[in-house]
């Protein structure tokens, strides 16, 4: 609130009776609580509010297009991704199968070298001769092929393989349906499926017409005993007539 004097020359002639003219600048009108016009003078009328609405501007199709190729780029460098995984997936899958035939290889080489020694303690064992330290060394031997994955096989009475069984000769046998290995010269080693040294045998043949040599053999013993049978009791009847 400012006091005005209107004797003040600044103000021009006035009234000398006039009193002290009060004006009241405060802002805020201390008998509504609302805030006054800003020139000075509250008018107790609500300022008006304009309205302006904002204008959104359309996006431009350059803008969109690089939005969905930016989308699909990555959908497409994704499955990039996962492509290279997959395919080194199966590239050390390849590489530890490589490596396991590699070693297996390796290994069947060494332990094949060691075949004409399992050979020698095989005779030994079956002449009685494997005794003493030799003994220990050969069964140590053994057990560390073994361990290896050296397997023996071939024994009598196995059916023919030509696949794990070389034969030296053929025998006619009766009462075999299928060709048998008899005899064992040499036993066969393998890894796996990995064949080192095919077994040596004598195989077995089965005779063609056995079974019908069998029939006709008993057929035979029956019609002399039958013989044998009518001939002593045509014996004992003509006894019993003296």
């Amino acid at each position: 609130m400012a006091l005005s004097d209107n004797n003040n020359p600044d103000t021009g002639d006035g009234d000398e009776n006039q009193g002290p003219v009060i004006r009241d600048n405060r802002k805020v009108d201390p008998e509504t609580g609302e805030v006054r016009d800003p020139k000075g003078e509250s008018t107790g009328e609500e300022p008006e509010v304009v309205e302006s609405e904002i204008e959104i501007p359309d996006t431009p199709e350059s803008v969109v297009t690089e939005a969905i190729n930016a989308d699909e780029r990555v959908i497409e460098l994704t499955n990039d991704i996962k492509r290279v995984q997959a395919e080194y997936a199966n590239y050390r899958k390849r590489v530890e199968r490589d490596r396991a035939a590699v070693r297996e290889a390796a290994t069947a080489q060494v332990v094949g070298e060691l075949l004409p020694v399992l050979d020698d303690i095989g005779r030994a064992r079956e002449h009685d001769e494997l005794n003493g330290g030799f003994k220990a060394v050969g069964e140590a031997l053994e057990a560390t092929a073994t361990k290896l994955g050296l397997e023996k096989y071939a024994e009598q009475g196995d059916e023919f393989d030509p696949n794990v069984h070389e034969a030296l000769t053929l025998v006619p046998v009766p009462n075999i349906s299928v060709q048998t290995v008899i005899e064992v010269f040499q036993p066969g080693y393998r890894m796996g499926e990995r064949v080192l040294r095919p077994a040596r045998v004598v195989v077995g043949e089965p005779m063609e017409g056995a079974a019908d040599e069998e029939s006709s053999d008993g057929s035979a013993d029956s019609t002399e005993t039958a013989e044998g049978a009518e001939t002593a009791g045509n014996g004992e009847s003509g006894e019993d007539k003296k």
